[in-house]
């Protein structure tokens, strides 16, 4: 007896020292890691903020989706932020006001109304508030860690409802003294033995917030025991507040794809698109309901259990007295009220890709995931939704059968932001992002680099100078032979050099190409923005090679700021947690390209949407509205492509297969149409024509290239570096103001 009551007092000793040891390390767990779980916040991506003043260009249209996406609630007198009301062109919008980096917008009450001008739409003026009164960017996506999603802040910041609503729509119990219930352990243990199976857990909040953190979700004696010590070490350490205040930020709600819904305030923005604070009672509710259990009470699958349990929700609430009795009967009588329409959350896969991509040059994938980290970016919604427009529609029109897909990408080039993107057919889906990754031959877009080659050597080339489009063959050692032929398969004879540029012809440009030099066209690449992928070959005349859009679009942006190349980017500002800003990410730019020679190149790339192959735009856009572009087609037509740009917008888009086949495609057949059409629906600037200095312009004769008179057969004005015009004059003399080939180009100089 004695041996057994010794025995028995060691193996009790054991298991108290055991314990207390297991205590210790889960202490150790607990305090030591908590702290960086409760704080372990998803980085927030913003769109531009949408800039309301006197002048600005909108729709109505245009508005009312943009409020859309941000969440405002329409209602016939606005009275608190979060709220608008319309009429016709009439917008009152009561805003929430936010946080931008290092600075405050206050929210404010101001009505906007919008008038219809010729061809455009304009604010008229804005009353009750500043002129330059902005709304915030469109919250649109998250970098959320494997499991947590946004934080919804300090309890004191939700609505009142919702942290007494989460803690006891279920009950009392959920916030026990010890952090567990006793009474709550016994009655899920009875239930579970009466029906054979687990059917119930008994957990506490505190319970759960353990399980979330530290726990699986296996059902054992082991987990649970454990999951009940590690409660009462959380409740001893921590306020129950701040404890509810965690699991309200964690707990899980459901699933957005492959991602987790945890926390209330990404919750809200999924389910009804929307910041936690805007959301009404009956919202608030159906969200506390969804805690029991999300998939069976998912409203978006199950809507008529869900709105049952929201209404038990709504009756508890109002017994416990979190909301006046008069409110539940007009709470159980709303809809769902879900976020269906408006939505771009996750929609924008592509541009989300481009964002990550340049944040993982400066920060680790834990700062996305943990540091609740502010990323303001230069996404533009309104440009996203026209650009997603008209690639659907075009290629709809070019393929029933699905296998043609495209990327796009759009600028603004004054400062190098990336303003939207599309990177497949289905604009919507995150797969293979065609526009940073799909290398393929540019065709006849990286003529634009030779003709720029030629024109920086104005002692030998201008516009004017003449080229020979006659066939050519080029043997280099080791290799076979090279034979380019135009598209038509016709020689032209002469030409002058932008003719040859705005009619795209093979065979000038190769003997253009050659000679200069291969190296002379690589170097103007490199300065240009294109240095990967640029093989030292003939074949580079006609784009061989591999590209991405995104690379044409850094080309063509350097063209298109005259010369100053700067990075495309997508983010303008990161702030961290606590609103302080990180970085800042200002205008960067380089000159690299001779200011005169790329004037000049802007006037044959005008040309080509005037009298070359991208004539077709103008089936699209007003002929009042100037452009510049530049078609692209790859052998066997693997690759249709167009770049180009107006006074606000540059974009590069780009149409193939995937299997690189054959599309039937030219460049003006394919992705003009895309470009074209998108613009039409997007550019609010037309393209100015500004003279540098250093330029003039000579009346020539277009089919010699000799200087002629005003009004003489084939007279055409062009611009010249000065010295560098044609010394041959033909024996015209001027015959006075006529109607030639030149008048787009006069129109521009303001003399027709």
């Amino acid at each position: 007896m004695f041996r057994t009551s010794h025995l028995l007092l060691k193996l009790a000793l054991v298991a108290l020292v055991l314990g207390a040891l297991c205590a210790i390390y889960l202490d150790a767990r607990i305090t030591g890691t908590f702290n960086d779980k409760m704080w372990g916040l998803a980085a927030k991506v913003y769109a531009r903020p949408l800039e309301l003043f006197a002048g600005a260009e909108v729709s109505p249209a245009d508005l009312s989706y943009e409020l859309d996406l941000l969440g405002y609630r329409s209602v016939s007198a606005p009275r608190k932020r979060g709220e608008v009301a319309r009429d016709g062109h009439v917008f009152e919008v009561y805003t929430r006001g936010f946080m931008f980096a290092g600075e405050q917008e206050p929210e404010r009450q101001g009505t906007d109304r919008i008038q219809r001008r010729p061809g455009r739409q304009h604010v008229l003026g804005r009353a009750g508030g500043r002129p330059d009164a902005a709304g915030s960017g469109a919250d649109w996506r998250h970098f959320p860690a494997e499991r947590r999603g946004s934080r919804a802040g300090a309890t004191g910041g939700c609505p009142r409802a919702l942290p007494p609503g989460a803690a006891g729509g279920r009950g009392p119990q959920f916030l026990p003294p010890l952090g567990f219930s006793f009474l709550g352990i016994a009655r899920a243990a009875f239930n579970n033995l009466r029906s054979g199976q687990v059917v119930a857990g008994g957990s506490t909040i505190t319970q759960q917030l353990v399980k979330n953190f530290y726990l699986t979700s296996e059902r054992t004696i082991v987990r649970k025991l454990t999951e009940v010590a590690m409660a009462v070490l959380l409740e001893l350490h921590y306020e129950k507040d701040l404890i509810l205040e965690t699991y309200i930020n964690e707990v899980y709600l459901g699933q957005e794809g492959p991602r987790a819904v945890h926390g209330f305030a990404l919750a809200a923005q999924h389910y009804f698109g929307k910041p936690l604070d805007q959301l009404q009672v009956h919202q608030q509710a159906l969200l506390i309901g969804m805690i029991k259990g999300p998939s069976l009470y998912n409203p978006e699958r199950n809507p008529e259990r869900a709105l049952e349990r929201r209404n038990v929700v709504l009756g508890v609430m109002a017994e416990q007295g979190l909301i006046p009795a008069e409110e539940v009967a007009a709470a159980r009588a709303r809809p769902l009220d879900l976020n269906t329409e408006g939505n771009i959350r996750g929609a924008v896969p592509a541009y989300l890709d481009l964002v990550r991509r340049q944040l993982r040059q400066e920060y680790r994938e834990e700062d996305l995931t943990t540091r609740g980290l502010s990323i303001f970016t230069a996404f533009d919604p309104l440009l996203q939704r026209q650009l997603e427009r008209s690639t659907a529609t075009v290629l709809d029109q070019l393929d029933t059968t699905g296998k043609l897909q495209s990327a796009s990408v759009v600028t603004r080039f004054d400062t190098g932001e990336v303003a939207a993107l599309v990177g497949g057919r289905t604009a919507r889906f995150a797969g293979f992002n065609r526009a940073l990754d799909a290398r393929r031959p540019a065709g006849s877009l990286l003529k634009s680099a030779i003709y720029l080659a030629a024109l920086e050597q104005p002692k030998q080339y201008s516009l004017a100078t003449v080229l020979s489009d006659t066939p050519i063959t080029i043997r280099a050692a080791g290799a076979k032979a090279w034979q380019p032929q135009n598209f038509d398969k016709k020689a032209h004879g002469d030409v002058l050099l932008y003719q040859a540029l705005a009619q795209s012809y093979n065979l000038a440009s190769a003997r253009l190409g050659m000679s200069l030099g291969i190296n002379t066209v690589v170097d103007v690449l490199a300065r240009l923005g294109v240095k990967d992928g640029v093989p030292r070959l003939p074949a580079l005349m006609l784009g061989a090679g591999e590209y991405t859009p995104m690379d044409m679009a850094l080309m063509y942006q350097t063209i298109a700021a005259g010369g100053f190349r700067m990075p495309l980017r997508s983010i303008r500002d990161i702030v961290d947690a606590e609103g302080e800003p990180l970085r800042r990410y200002p205008l960067e730019y380089d000159r690299t390209v001779n200011l005169q020679a790329v004037h000049l190149l802007h006037y044959a790339l005008r040309a080509v949407v005037r009298e070359g192959t991208g004539q077709g735009v103008y089936r699209y856009l007003p002929q009042d509205f100037a452009v510049a572009g530049k078609t692209g087609t790859t052998n066997d037509g693997r690759d249709s492509w167009f770049a180009g740009f107006s006074g606000d917008l540059l974009a590069v888009s780009w149409i193939g297969r995937d299997d690189n086949n054959s599309t039937g495609l030219t460049g003006g057949s394919g992705a003009l149409k895309i470009w074209a059409q998108f613009m039409a629906g997007a550019s609010k600037q037309s393209l100015a024509y500004r003279m540098p200095d250093g330029i003039q312009t000579h009346w020539i004769d277009d089919r010699s290239g000799y200087l002629t008179g005003e009004g003489c057969p084939n007279a055409r004005r062009l611009p010249f570096i000065t010295g560098s015009e044609p010394r041959q004059r033909t024996d015209c003399a001027p015959r006075g103001p006529g109607s030639g080939v030149g008048d787009w180009f006069d129109s521009l100089l303001g003399r027709n």
